[in-house]
């Protein structure tokens, strides 16, 4: 199946939101309705057909895990089942984290180090079992409280940003904490 990733990274129409609120809740994925408004803002980029329908979407949210103390796009990725099993991974992943890189380097201070991706599809998981994968240049960091896997995957020449600390003690360590303000550097 030949498809386009095209970008939507702070450019989601009113068109677009609907349209995607309705992907989602086609294929049972989003059903709460302002869920699927608010991850719709979230849009990376959109996956078309050679027809235009849309076939899937990337989206990210900073989050920030307690033991990382630093900001990250907390990275997700939907397919519908037509587009699974064609290979799309990669390429779609590879497209969303360059429109966030440009997008980073294009703001005076940085408002994320890259992506962190929670592998949640188990045969992607069966797949990338070396500690960093070259291909998906994601690096393994342990796994989340649901047990899945953890990546990362740095934007090039990304510098570490003043850890971020914990605002309440967190028994969960892969909770993502509040992002402070970015004009008050933390002490």
């Amino acid at each position: 199946m030949k498809v386009e990733f095209v970008s939507a990274w702070k450019q989601v129409t009113t068109g677009l939101e609907q349209e995607l609120v309705g992907f989602w809740r086609e294929h049972n994925a989003i059903l709460d309705e302002d869920l699927a408004r608010r991850r719709a803002a979230q849009a990376v980029c959109v996956v078309r057909d050679e027809d235009g329908v849309l076939r899937g979407v990337a989206t990210a949210v900073v989050k920030v895990l307690p033991r990382l103390r630093q900001p990250m796009y907390y990275y997700r990725m939907f397919f519908s089942p037509g587009l699974r099993g064609h290979q799309q991974f990669l390429p779609a992943f590879r497209r969303a984290k360059e429109i966030l890189q440009a997008y980073n380097a294009s703001l005076e201070r940085p408002e994320s180090l890259g992506l962190l991706v929670e592998i949640e599809n188990d045969k992607i998981a069966a797949v990338y079992k070396r500690a960093h994968e070259p291909s998906f240049d994601a690096t393994f960091i342990g796994y989340s409280p649901r047990g899945l896997q953890l990546r990362v995957s740095y934007f090039d020449d990304a510098e570490l940003l003043p850890p971020i600390l914990p605002v309440a003690k967190n028994a969960d360590d892969a909770a993502p904490l509040p992002i402070p303000d970015p004009s008050i550097v933390p002490g």
